[in-house]
């Protein structure tokens, strides 16, 4: 199958969705690990648009980039004014970036409505920008915006616009669902046309994801002879995001045969896509295809019983292929095949033992513990009842007061003592709240003793009435997300003080963790 060229627009397109700021140094960061990967094209942003992206381009030079080329994006030139005195050009040109992306009107709607300008105008604003560019020595890919839309209102005035390009030197053509609108029949076919249309030269894809088939949109066009791909990690960008480059490398390599990325990196599309989740500080996508926590998580005691048998019965691929895992989720509707899944790595076959967690499971389900997003807690009790569980530190006892003063500023002090190797810890801290100055307290205590514990940092905290019709004496749910590197895990407590649920929750987090940097 032929090579699919891979552009990735996450520092320009996707920084545009909403609660994402790329600061400079996360966007070299994020530039570093795409070109370890293999991506072909990461577009670094539009350099007049501000002076962030105007400095990611000298600093982006000094990296030690192996396989990327970096690209600059912007628009052709305005309407009346020469390329050599067009601000945009000028500002692209001077970024030194040897391949520019330029991005013109396809549709003779914008066309009028939106430049203001003629026809034939638009046509003369796509060749002199694109010439101009590649007079300077710069390889030009060519963005057809609202190309769908275009063609679809005036198919003969958008093949012009490819032919403008083609003509004055662009070397693909992409054809951008800029509104996301397109379903995959009326693209495949779009797609079709073109490259029948011009048969010798590139053509491209970039899809928004407003339908929400931004993915089989993109593979539609590639069964239809598209060769370069656009579009984002994680899918982030505009309105509801551009297509995900994870699902669609993933896709394209493990489904379609295509040769994409270095030989191997297929394999670290999970990692990568985590790596940008935490750099933009956003919370992972559970149930994001082939990458996401729950993208190979099973339930129900038919799915575990079958995966046990043969793990092709309920997965499409093995999740390792793509730097993923397995998990067998425990709640009330597992069976003694899911908890058999769970506890294979502890190499107990003793069915009665078995039986013997799934009822407890079953039992503290019923008082309000949830396990499927806290496996953390899940493999303690397991450790607990094989007998392999020894408790890295005792807990004596807590104390946390909230004070406000007369100016209704509060003031959380948490206290807290512990036995770690027969020694006594009693500290003291501050916090924002009772868990935060908990969480503090206690990492003071057992710092001296494992200082690896800077390391896990709390992800997300959640807490749910768990029997509603106590009212205010109701027992809560508390979960605690966690993340150390590129893994993540939860625990939950229960009790009808949320403080203590809380405590619960934060002690096995602490265990759980000590218990995982034994096992490195």
């Amino acid at each position: 199958m032929p090579r699919i060229h891979i552009y990735d627009t996450t520092l320009r397109d996707g920084s545009q969705g909403e609660g994402i700021n790329f600061s400079l140094q996360d966007k070299l960061l994020i530039t570093r690990r795409l070109d370890e990967l293999g991506v072909d094209f990461i577009e670094g942003g539009y350099p007049l648009s501000n002076p962030k992206d105007f400095e990611y381009f000298q600093e982006v030079r000094k990296l030690p980039l192996k396989h990327a080329r970096v690209t600059a994006f912007g628009m052709t030139r305005r309407k009346n004014v020469v390329p050599a005195e067009d601000t945009c050009l000028k500002a692209l040109l001077d970024s030194q970036a040897d391949v520019i992306t330029l991005v013109g009107k396809t549709w003779d709607l914008h066309v009028r409505e939106v430049l203001g300008a003629s026809l034939e105008e638009n046509l003369r604003m796509i060749g002199d920008s694109v010439r101009h560019c590649k007079e300077h020595g710069r390889e030009v890919l060519y963005d057809a915006e609202h190309f769908f839309d275009g063609f679809k209102n005036n198919p003969e005035y958008a093949l012009q616009t490819l032919r403008a390009a083609k003509m004055a030197g662009a070397s693909v053509l992409i054809l951008c669902d800029t509104n996301g609108g397109t379903l995959p029949d009326d693209l495949a076919r779009t797609v079709r046309r073109v490259v029948e249309a011009l048969p010798d030269v590139e053509i491209g894809i970039h899809c928004h994801n407003d339908s929400d088939v931004a993915v089989a949109n993109t593979l539609a066009a590639v069964t239809c002879g598209a060769r370069h791909v656009q579009g984002t990690i994680n899918g982030i960008g505009e309105r509801c995001g551009n297509v995900d480059l994870v699902t669609t490398i993933a896709n394209l390599s493990l489904k379609m045969g295509h040769d994409v990325l270095q030989p191997g990196s297929v394999g670290r599309l999970t990692e990568l896509s985590r790596y940008v989740y935490e750099i933009a500080n956003m919370n992972f996508r559970g149930n994001q295809p082939f990458v996401g926590v729950s993208a190979f998580a099973h339930k129900g005691g038919m799915h575990a019983h079958g995966i046990a048998r043969t793990t092709a019965s309920y997965e499409h691929i093995d999740p390792a292929l793509i730097g993923n895992e397995r998990r067998i989720l425990i709640s009330e509707l597992s069976g003694q095949a899911s908890v058999l899944a769970k506890t294979a790595k502890y190499q107990v076959g003793d069915r009665a033992l078995m039986s013997k967690i799934l009822n407890q499971i079953q039992d503290m389900e019923h008082q309000g513990y949830e396990f499927e997003a806290a496996e953390a807690s899940f493999d303690l009790l397991v450790k607990k009842a094989v007998g392999k569980y020894q408790p890295k530190f005792e807990r004596l006892s807590y104390r946390v007061n909230v004070e406000t003063d007369r100016d209704g500023k509060t003031v959380t002090e948490a206290t807290v003592k512990v036995r770690v190797d027969g020694k006594i810890e009693h500290t003291v801290s501050e916090g924002d709240g009772p868990v935060n100055a908990l969480d503090g307290a206690l990492r003071k205590a057992l710092r001296p003793f494992y200082p690896s514990l800077d390391q896990m940092h709390l992800a997300d905290y959640k807490v749910r009435v768990v029997n509603a019709r106590a009212e205010s004496a109701a027992r809560v749910r508390v979960v605690i997300e966690w993340r150390d590197g590129g893994q993540v895990w939860g625990t939950v407590g229960v009790s009808e003080n949320i403080i203590e649920a809380s405590w619960l929750a934060l002690v096995d987090s602490f265990e759980y963790k000590l218990f995982q940097d034994e096992q490195k």
